[in-house]
């Protein structure tokens, strides 16, 4: 049997950590998915799904993650039932998460906001570029012409 998750989509809200009583850290959050396909006429809908991270995964999240973040999950779907304050059963459908990742996608402060931890950014800083540098000049073949180039003969050998 196969159990396996792989999601991408942003976050809702910014995770919370939390402690068990054992000690063990925990993180639940949900994420907007995306719909592949729109009806003529209609917005693109997402779909909400519950994650639950645990020990080390959910520190990550809580530290590197924010509301509107771009994330991907792989984990475990798991259903189950709890009884509210109000008696009624509720079911639950949430997805487990083994690994989690950052997309490739990079935060600037034009982008959802910048998420400050420590007094420091996550986001790589710009690189710097030394006055030497500045000063010398761009070569670019955007104009190049057939010219540029030279005929090679065909009856030579070639080095590979």
């Amino acid at each position: 049997m196969l159990n396996r998750v792989i999601l991408m989509g942003r976050l809702v809200s910014d995770p919370e950590l939390k402690t068990t009583g054992s000690g063990l850290s925990v993180t639940s959050f949900r994420i907007a998915v995306d719909r592949n396909y729109v009806k003529a006429g209609e917005e693109r809908k997402a779909d909400f799904i519950d994650i639950v991270c645990w020990r080390n995964t959910a520190e990550f999240v809580c530290r590197y993650f924010g509301k509107g973040s771009m994330i991907a999950v792989e984990g475990q779907l798991q259903t189950r039932t709890y009884q509210a304050k109000d008696g009624t059963n509720r079911y639950v459908v949430e997805v487990v998460a083994d690994n989690v990742s950052f997309t490739g996608e990079r935060r600037d402060s034009n982008h959802y906001g910048q998420q400050q931890y420590g007094g420091s950014s996550y986001a790589a800083p710009a690189p710097q570029q030394s006055p030497a540098y500045e000063q010398q000049p761009q070569t670019t073949y955007q104009s190049g012409t057939n010219d540029d180039f030279q005929e090679m003969p065909l009856d030579d050998d070639l080095p590979f």
